[in-house]
C-alpha cells in the first residue's frame, strides 16, 4: 500500500534530496495521518462515551492530538521546502526539527491533561459499560495504528526524516495506549475496581513519554550532535579511495536540516606530490562525495614527510605509545623540528570525550615517552582536539 501511494501522489519519488520532493513526501504522510486520525477519534470518543470509559477517551483525544500534530507537520513541510535567501542562505531545512518539536509539546501537553482527568476517575471511579462492538472497534484501530507506523517508518526511513520517523513511533506508543484501553474496558467484565482509570493513566504516561523522547531527540538535532558512523565511513571511503591520500582528520559535518549537509576534514598526503596534482585530486573527491552523498564537502590537505625515515618512525612510535595510554586516543598533524640533540615533535592528540585521564596527565606521559626515547632534551608540543564523529 505504502509504494502505491507514493507511485500515485509523488512524481520523481527518488529524487529525496530536492526540498520540493520531501515536500511531497510529507504532505501524503500528513494528509494520511489527518484522515485516519479523525476516523479513529470519532469512533473512539463515540465508543467512549457511550461505555462510559475514561481511558478510551483519553486514547480518543490522543488520536485528535496526533491529528492537530499532523497539520503542523505539513505546515512544517511547506516552510522546510522553502528555497534558501538572503537571511538563511542554507536554507529552511531545519523547520522540520522545530516541527518536530512542536509536535513533541502538543504530545506533551495532552498527555498531562489525560493523565489529570485519569486520576480523577481513579478517585471517584464511574461505570464503565462493555461493548462487543467497542472491542471490535478498538482492535481495529490497533491494526490501523500498526499500518499508520510501518507507513511513515518507510517513509522516514527513505528520505532520512526525523518527523516521519518521530510520527512512527508515535503510533506505536499508540498501539500500546489503545491496547491498555482494551484492557481497562474487557476488565469492567470481571471487576469493580477502578482498572478503566489506571489504564488511562497507563495511557496518559505513554503519550508524556513518547513527547519527551521526541522532544530529547529533536533538540539533539538542533543542538548539533556527531554524524552517524555509516555517514562517516562514507565519507572516508570516498576520501581515501585514492592511494595518494594517507590518512583522514578533524571531520565535522554540519546539519542544516534534510537535504543541506556542509562538512569539511583534513587529508593527508606527501609532501613530495605537485601541489597541482593534489588541488585537481581534491577536487574530484569534492565533487564526488556531493554527487553521491549530497554533501558540500571542503578538504585541507595536509603535508607529510613520508621520505623522512626517522620522522616517519617516531610519528609511529608515538601513535602506537597513544593506543597505549587509552582506547580512542590517536595523533595526527605530526612534525618534528631536529635540534642540537633537543628533537622536538609537534602533534595533535584526539581525545575522547569520555576519556578519564585529564590532557595534563597526557601530556606528560607524552614527553615521558619522548625523553626516555628520544634523549632528556626531547620535548613535544601538543593541541588537543576532538572526534566530532560519532
Amino acid at each position: 500500500m505504502t509504494d502505491f501511494l507514493v507511485r500515485v501522489f509523488i512524481k520523481d519519488r527518488d529524487n529525496v534530496s530536492d526540498m520540493k520532493v520531501r515536500e511531497k513526501y510529507g504532505v501524503l504522510s500528513s494528509g494520511v495521518g489527518i484522515a485516519c486520525n479523525i476516523l479513529l477519534f470519532g469512533v473512539k470518543y463515540l465508543i467512549g462515551a457511550l461505555s462510559g470509559s475514561i481511558s478510551v477517551i483519553s486514547d480518543a483525544f490522543n488520536n485528535l492530538s496526533d491529528s492537530a500534530s499532523c497539520i503542523v507537520t505539513l505546515i512544517g513541510y511547506k516552510m522546510a521546502a522553502k528555497p534558501a535567501d538572503k537571511d538563511h542562505p542554507f536554507g529552511h531545512g531545519r523547520v522540520e526539527y522545530l516541527t518536530s518539536l512542536i509536535i513533541a509539546a502538543v504530545i506533551f501537553l495532552m498527555g498531562f491533561e489525560l493523565l489529570r482527568s485519569s486520576a480523577e476517575r481513579l478517585v471517584s471511579p464511574a461505570e464503565v459499560t462493555f461493548g462487543a462492538a467497542s472491542v471490535v472497534s478498538l482492535i481495529a484501530s490497533i491494526l490501523l495504528k500498526l499500518w499508520m507506523s510501518a507507513f511513515n517508518s518507510k517513509l522516514g526511513t527513505r528520505i532520512n526524516s526525523s518527523v516521519m520517523l518521530a510520527t512512527a513511533q508515535d503510533s506505536r506508543n499508540d498501539v500500546i495506549a489503545t491496547g491498555a484501553a482494551l484492557i481497562g474496558l474487557t476488565a469492567s467484565l470481571f471487576t469493580e475496581l477502578p482498572v478503566d482509570g489506571v489504564m488511562g493513566i497507563v495511557v496518559s504516561i505513554f503519550i508524556i513519554r513518547g513527547g519527551i523522547g521526541i522532544m530529547r531527540d529533536t533538540v539533539d538535532d538542533l543542538l548539533g550532535k556527531p554524524a552517524d558512523r555509516e555517514l562517516v565511513e562514507k565519507i572516508r571511503g570516498i576520501v581515501m579511495a585514492d592511494e595518494r591520500i594517507l590518512g583522514i582528520h578533524d571531520l565535522v559535518v554540519h546539519n542544516y536540516g534534510p537535504g543541506k549537509m556542509i562538512a569539511s576534514c583534513h587529508a593527508e598526503a606527501s609532501s613530495e606530490e605537485k601541489f597541482e596534482d593534489i588541488h585537481e585530486l581534491v577536487d574530484s573527491i569534492e565533487h564526488d562525495i556531493g554527487e553521491s552523498l549530497g554533501i558540500m564537502m571542503t578538504i585541507h590537505m595536509d603535508p607529510v614527510d613520508v621520505n623522512n625515515k626517522e620522522a616517519m618512525g617516531i610519528r609511529a612510535a608515538l601513535k602506537e605509545f597513544a593506543k597505549g595510554i587509552g582506547s580512542g586516543l590517536n595523533i595526527h598533524d605530526f612534525r618534528m623540528i631536529a635540534g642540537s640533540g633537543s628533537p622536538t615533535f609537534i602533534f595533535d592528540v584526539v581525545v575522547p570525550y569520555d576519556f578519564t585521564l585529564k590532557e595534563d596527565d597526557i601530556r606528560k606521559a607524552f614527553d615521558s615517552f619522548a625523553r626516555e626515547k628520544y634523549g632528556e632534551g626531547a620535548r613535544t608540543v601538543i593541541t588537543f582536539d576532538r572526534d566530532f564523529a560519532e
